[in-house]
């Protein structure tokens, strides 16, 4: 219920969380397990109070969720982890099948809309992620969302869509 960014568009509260669920993993992946699903999309509040931004926790549910349900289809919402290789690497290295990282919204009005979150550090971890999973020699998805209606131009929007195409993401 607390996240560590201070979103404009989100209604969970701000702070540093008190509490850590190791356990998280595991329950994720037997829930989604006895539920049966084809797809799964999992995401979180971002963790900047971790050391490792949470990518260990990513990394460890897309593992205990193949090992629960194989063939699933998994993708991970991951926040941008301040744009650090070897966070980013972690959940790579688990091989979700999407990697999403949204953008959120045009370039100028991130600021405004992901107070912590920068334009150029969201598009550098989308073109990391396609580059790690060339390297790891996984065929991974990437993905990302823009929410309109916040006062964004036409131009604007084919910047946004033209920044993504360039750091080639998929969806």
């Amino acid at each position: 219920d607390t996240c560590t960014r201070a979103c404009g568009f989100c209604a969970v509260k701000t702070g540093r969380p008190t509490w850590f669920d190791d356990d998280e993993p595991r329950r994720v992946a037997e829930a989604v397990a006895a539920l049966g699903l084809e797809h799964v999309v999992v995401t979180s509040v971002a963790r900047d109070d971790l050391p490792d931004g949470g990518s260990r926790v990513f990394a460890e549910t897309i593992t205990r969720m193949r090992a629960a349900s194989p063939g699933m289809g998994i993708e991970v919402l991951i926040p941008d982890f301040d744009g650090a290789d070897e966070r980013l690497r972690t959940v790579m290295d688990a091989r979700p099948d999407i990697l999403n990282h949204n953008l959120e919204t045009v370039r100028r009005l991130q600021k405004p809309v992901r107070k912590r979150a920068r334009w150029d550090r969201s598009l550098y971890v989308l073109r990391r992620a396609r580059e790690m999973a060339g390297e790891i020699g996984f065929a991974v998805h990437t993905k990302s969302s823009l929410m309109v209606g916040l006062g964004e131009n036409r131009s604007e929007l084919t910047e946004a869509f033209e920044a993504l195409r360039a750091v080639d993401v998929d969806v």
